[in-house]
C-alpha cells in the first residue's frame, strides 16, 4: 500500500514509474517522512499519469491533509489513517482532527475525497473560491494572508488565483516549507488567467520574501534534467527527474518570467519550467501532438 522512505529532509528518490508494464514495483502511495511532524507523499504513476504529492502536517490539535491525489479509490485514506495512528502512539491525544484541505480543485488533487468524508473527527474543507474563504476565514481575497493553527504549529495561506481560481499557498512557519500547487512547481505550469497569476507571483514573491522559507514545494514533477525539456504528458516513467523542492532564487525566476511573457499567448519554456499563458489551440496542439507520439513510443518499449 505505501512504501517508507528514509526518514529526514528531502534527500529522496521519489518513485517515478516502471520502466516495463510487467514489472511494476512502485507502491501506490510513497511515504517519506521529512520530519516527526511532516509527511510528504507521491503516488504511483502506475496509478495515474499525473503522480500528484500530497502533504500531512501535524499539529498538538489537529493535522492538515493537503490534496488527495488524482485517484477515487482508498489507498490514499488508507494511509493516512496508518500515519495518524503511528503519529498518536507518541503524541497521544483525544478526538484528534482531520483537516483535509486542497491547494487547489482540479480533479488530480481532489479524487480521493471521498474516502475521508465519513471519517471519524474530520472535516472536509469545500474546493470552491467561497468554500475556502468561508473554512480558512478570508475577508479580502485573494491578496488577505490569513492565520491556521494546528496547534503549536501556525500556518499562513494567501490565495493565489491564475492556474485555477481557488488556488492557495500555505507558508508553515514550523519548518519554513512554502506550499505551493501547481502554481510552482518543476513542470508544465497551465494558465487560464494570466494577469491573475502575474498578479499572484508578484504577492507570492513578496509574501515569501518577508519570511523564512526553506523549500518551495509544488505538486508534480514533469521537468527531465536536461534545462528547459519535459516529459510529455501522460508519460508513466520519468527516470531523469529534478528535485521536488524549488529555491526562492527560482519562485523569483518564475516570477519575472510570468511578468515577462504576460503579453504574450502561447508556450514559453525556461530551464525549470514551462508557461503556458493561456490554454488556447496554440497551447494544446503542440501538448497532444507530442503527449500521442510519446505513448505510441514508449507503449512500444515498455511491452
Amino acid at each position: 500500500m505505501s512504501n517508507e522512505s528514509s526518514e529526514g529532509g528531502l534527500d529522496v528518490r521519489w518513485i517515478h514509474g516502471s520502466a516495463s508494464r510487467r514489472h511494476r514495483t512502485d507502491p501506490a502511495w510513497q511515504v517519506h517522512r521529512y520530519d516527526d511532524d511532516t509527511v510528504i507523499l507521491r503516488q504511483s504513476k502506475d496509478a495515474n499519469f499525473e503522480a500528484p504529492f500530497t502533504f500531512l502536517l501535524f499539529g498538538v490539535e489537529r493535522a492538515l491533509l493537503l490534496d488527495t491525489g488524482a485517484t477515487h479509490d482508498d489507498q490514499l485514506g488508507r494511509t493516512v489513517d496508518g500515519l495518524i495512528a503511528d503519529w498518536l502512539d507518541d503524541h497521544p491525544a483525544e478526538d484528534y482532527e482531520l483537516v483535509v484541505a486542497h491547494t487547489h480543485a482540479h480533479g488530480d488533487h481532489i479524487a480521493g475525497d471521498a474516502s475521508f468524508a465519513d471519517r471519524a473527527d474530520t472535516v472536509v474543507v469545500g474546493t470552491s473560491t467561497a468554500d475556502v474563504e468561508e473554512f480558512f476565514g478570508f475577508t479580502e481575497w485573494p491578496q488577505q494572508v490569513v492565520d491556521y493553527d494546528l496547534g503549536r504549529r501556525r500556518l499562513q495561506l494567501i490565495g493565489i488565483p491564475g492556474h485555477e481560481v481557488a488556488s492557495i499557498a500555505v507558508h508553515d512557519e514550523r519548518t519554513g516549507l512554502l506550499f505551493t500547487g501547481d502554481s510552482v512547481y518543476p513542470g508544465r505550469i497551465y494558465v487560464r488567467d494570466f494577469q491573475a497569476y502575474v498578479d499572484s507571483m508578484n504577492r507570492l514573491v513578496e509574501f515569501a520574501e518577508s519570511r523564512t522559507v526553506t523549500h518551495v514545494l509544488g505538486c508534480h514533477i514533469e521537468m527531465t534534467t536536461r534545462p528547459g525539456r519535459d516529459y510529455y504528458l501522460g508519460c508513466r516513467y520519468q527516470p531523469e527527474e529534478p528535485a521536488l523542492q524549488m529555491t526562492m532564487r527560482q519562485l523569483r525566476a518564475m516570477r519575472d518570467a510570468a511578468v515577462s511573457v504576460a503579453e504574450r499567448p502561447g508556450v514559453h519554456r525556461f530551464d525549470d519550467f514551462i508557461l503556458y499563458n493561456g490554454m488556447g489551440l496554440r497551447a494544446q496542439l503542440p501538448v497532444a501532438a507530442r503527449a500521442l507520439v510519446g505513448r505510441v513510443v514508449d507503449g512500444v518499449r515498455r511491452r
